[in-house]
């Protein structure tokens, strides 16, 4: 199989030099671009095409990166690019990626390409979560990078759910919350809603200022062993080199700005580090793998150099550079002011004319109501006019029937002074009859007395006759003599007691006569008491429809209950009343 491979690399780079020319993919953050290279093109050449290509001046912070086994490598500028350890199948893959950070981006980042470079490599690196970020900070540098792709906030485009399938927080703090995506993205839009007026370019730098001062931005990190065979972590940054327990690449156990760095020395594998102060130990560390080692002396030597380079005067190069800067921004600003204005003018002009609109049809509207109400308004004068005549002639009707009921009024009235004068003759009539009436009772009562009386002086006189026949038996009796032997002018003294007896005799004749008057007063007396009541209930019956509720007393109404219930001694006394068995004027002694 080596042989193969051998043969078929051999047989790719006796077509190259037949073909003179390879083809190279560059990979940027944004974007992919393939090159034509000539077989003899150093890593120089090629990366001043793709400088070019690109628009980039500020060129000494970047460079290729490829893929080695394990590890990452850089082609060398003075070296040809098909003489370093890269995969020979075309098309030949390089990273073209930021190899050096600035101290300070704001201050060291001339054009708007490096600064966007810079921001996608930070970004991504804090995506992927090569830097660590706090949860707080990738919320606002989330809304940075949100503000650079979409510009300002609208609430009305930039609805819920327009960052549904954005990346923008590390999978490591949306896994730290119990929090939706919704919740995510409400609190990212609150901050994005604030950074309203910045330009895409002003929002970069803002995410580049905050990640700048993060533990881990800019830094790369090599496993080495110090002397005593301790595994350690070396920073290389462009402030210095860094000194990391394996666990903590946040917080170095020492480090060693550039500036007191006296020199860095590499043999067979091993480093030392010999500071500025001659008093201080020399830090010396091996790395076990060679790529590793060249990679960290290359790193070393450039960060130092810019490092020396930022407390230089600018170059000629990179002041030009700075001036034509200020006044791009300048010329942008201007620009942006211009269009802020227009935007504004427009806006305003735009709000006129929706408010134009909006008189218009309100106006057409107010148009069309106004002819509505006109032909209402003649449809409700017609209609008005023919409630005029018909309410002329209602009032000419109405005043004929006011007419009429002020003689009916009249009539009424005269009916209503005849029915009080008959309601109180009624009355009048009614209380006579009750008069009339108690005084039939009392004397009914006063008849049964006498009735009582006599029947007690008949029940004497009878024992008064009982008593004279049985003394006239008596003295009958005892007579010796006869009637012819007495002298006719000689009578007995006890005969005249009898006679005298005897004259208060009533014969059976007599007292049969008697009963029969009785009997006959008793019978027209029902007749009489009959008579009045059918009176009374007949004088009743036609006053109570004259009857005024209203003005009845308290004793009316209790009478009327009475009445009613069968309980009223008045009533009563007429229809139970019977005469006595003897009328005072039907009696003889």
């Amino acid at each position: 199989m080596a042989s193969a491979l051998a043969a078929k690399m051999g047989l790719n780079s006796l077509r190259r030099k037949q073909a003179k020319n390879f083809n190279v993919r560059i990979t940027t953050m944004d974007a992919d671009m393939e090159f034509s290279c000539e077989v003899k093109w150093k890593g120089k050449d090629l990366f001043d095409l793709v400088c070019r290509a690109l628009g980039l001046r500020e060129t000494w912070f970047f460079g290729f990166q490829y893929d080695v086994k394990d590890t990452v490598a850089w082609i060398k500028m003075d070296k040809k690019v098909l003489d370093h350890d890269v995969s020979k199948e075309e098309p030949i893959t390089l990273n073209f990626l930021a190899k050096f950070y600035p101290e300070n981006a704001e201050e060291e980042l001339v054009q708007d390409i490096t600064q966007h470079l810079f921001f996608l490599q930070v970004k991504n690196k804090i995506l992927e979560e090569e830097i660590y970020c706090p949860p707080e900070a990738s919320v606002l540098l989330a809304s940075y990078a949100v503000q650079a792709k979409y510009g300002d906030y609208d609430p009305n485009v930039h609805k819920l759910g327009f960052l549904a399938q954005e990346e923008l927080l590390p999978k490591r703090v949306i896994n730290l919350y119990q929090m939706t995506a919704e919740m995510w993205e409400e609190r990212i839009t609150s901050c994005y809603a604030e950074h309203r007026g910045r330009t895409r370019e002003d929002a970069e730098m803002e995410y580049l200022k905050i990640a700048q001062d993060l533990e881990m931005y800019g830094i790369n990190y090599f496993p080495i062993r110090n002397k005593k065979g301790t595994d350690l972590l070396l920073g290389v940054d462009a402030l210095g080199l860094h000194i990391y327990d394996p666990d903590n690449k946040l917080t170095p156990k020492c480090s060693f700005p550039w500036n007191e760095i006296r020199n860095i020395s590499y043999s067979d594998r091993e480093f030392a580090i010999k500071p500025l102060d001659k008093k201080t130990d020399v830090f010396k560390f091996n790395s076990s793998k060679l790529k590793v080692n060249k990679l960290i002396l290359q790193l070393c030597m450039g960060n130092h150099d810019l490092f020396l380079r930022r407390r230089r005067v600018d170059s000629l190069e990179v002041q030009q550079m700075k001036a034509q800067a200020r006044e791009e921004r300048a010329r942008k600003r201007v620009e942006r002011q211009r269009l802020e204005r227009e935007k504004h003018l427009r806006e305003v002009a735009e709000r006129a004319r929706d408010d134009l609109e909006r008189r218009l049809i309100q106006l057409q509207d107010e148009a069309h109501m106004a002819n509505d109400a006109l032909l209402r308004s003649e449809e409700t004068a017609d209609l008005l006019a023919e409630k005029a005549q018909i309410a002329e002639e209602e009032a000419t009707l109405l005043s004929q029937k006011a007419s009429e009921a002020e003689a009916e009024m009249q009539r009424i009235k005269v009916t209503a002074i005849r029915s009080e004068e008959e309601r109180r003759m009624m009355e009048q009539k009614m209380l006579e009859a009750e008069m009339m009436a108690l005084k039939m009772a009392d004397e009914s009562e006063r008849r049964a007395m006498e009735a009582d009386q006599l029947k007690q002086d008949l029940q004497e006189a009878r024992d008064s006759e009982r008593r004279a026949k049985h003394k006239l038996l008596e003295i009958t009796s005892k007579s010796t003599y006869s009637p012819s032997t007495v002298p006719g002018d000689a009578m007995p003294p006890d005969l005249s007691f009898s006679r005298e007896n005897l004259s208060f005799d009533f014969k059976d004749t007599d007292m049969k006569r008697l009963s029969m008057e009785i009997e006959k007063e008793k019978v027209e007396y029902m007749e009489k008491s009959k008579h009045l009541q059918e009176q009374l209930n007949e004088l009743k019956t036609e006053i109570e429809s004259l009857k005024l509720k209203e003005r009845e007393t308290p004793l009316d109404i209790l009478h009327n209950e009475n009445t009613e219930k069968g309980t009223s001694n008045f009533g009563t006394s007429i229809q139970n009343a019977s005469p006595s068995p003897c009328h005072p004027f039907c009696l003889r002694v």
